[in-house]
């Protein structure tokens, strides 16, 4: 979380948290085990800023979760999901920020939100508050489907246009590598995460397999 106090703690122990998520059979309840780890998480990190005496150690996070043939996914702050299918590329994730909550409001145009002073002031993140409110989904899954995680970091720099056009036409694992380089060719002023999955259902069983770039 830009602006704070050791980030990559906060990042390490987010991902710590959801490293090893039981098999708890069902897309739900999938979520619900998330959740709750996050929870410890921002517990976690509440706990270490006070230690540190700093006002707080704050990631923001994004989870996609495969479960037969849905994922499900939960997020809080501006890092974002995308999901590509049949050559349209639709965000399913909704920034927890200033900037988002008045364009959604009518305050802003997209444009106006596009280059607004304040579109880094996110309103939710893991440690950032002593209670996390995460937001959550599920979509069923086609064959085909490309999903895109990433931090704004990415976003920032890379138009919708361009995402689409890079998904669409670069094979999956080379794709995160294609978008890190184009933010970073136009400055990388933040850090910068992407991940690209593919959903593959090759022998048309009750199974989808989703596949992410190395």
């Amino acid at each position: 979380m830009g602006g704070h106090a050791v980030g990559d703690v906060a990042s390490r122990l987010v991902i710590d948290a959801l490293g090893e998520l039981p098999d708890t059979g069902g897309i739900r309840r999938s979520i619900a085990a998330a959740r709750l780890r996050l929870q410890n998480a921002n517990r976690m990190l509440r706990e270490e800023a006070s230690r540190r005496q700093v006002q707080r150690i704050g990631s923001t996070v994004v989870v996609l979760i495969a479960c037969d043939r849905f994922c499900g996914y939960l997020w809080a702050g501006d890092s974002r999901i995308y999901l590509l299918r049949q050559g349209e590329l639709r965000q399913l994730t909704r920034d927890h920020s200033q900037v988002e909550a008045l364009r959604q409001s009518g305050h802003l145009t997209d444009d106006e939100a596009r280059n607004h002073p304040a579109q880094h002031v996110i309103t939710r993140a893991v440690g950032a508050t002593d209670h996390l409110v995460l937001d959550d989904d599920a979509i069923e899954v086609a064959d085909g489907d490309v999903f895109l995680l990433c931090s704004d970091g990415l976003t920032n720099e890379v138009t919708h246009e361009e995402i689409l056009r890079t998904l669409a036409t670069v094979e999956c694992r080379h794709a995160p590598d294609e978008l890190v380089d184009i933010a970073l060719s136009r400055g990388g002023r933040d850090n910068i995460t992407a991940v690209v999955v593919h959903a593959e259902d090759p022998h048309a069983t009750d199974k989808t397999l989703l596949n992410p770039a190395p």
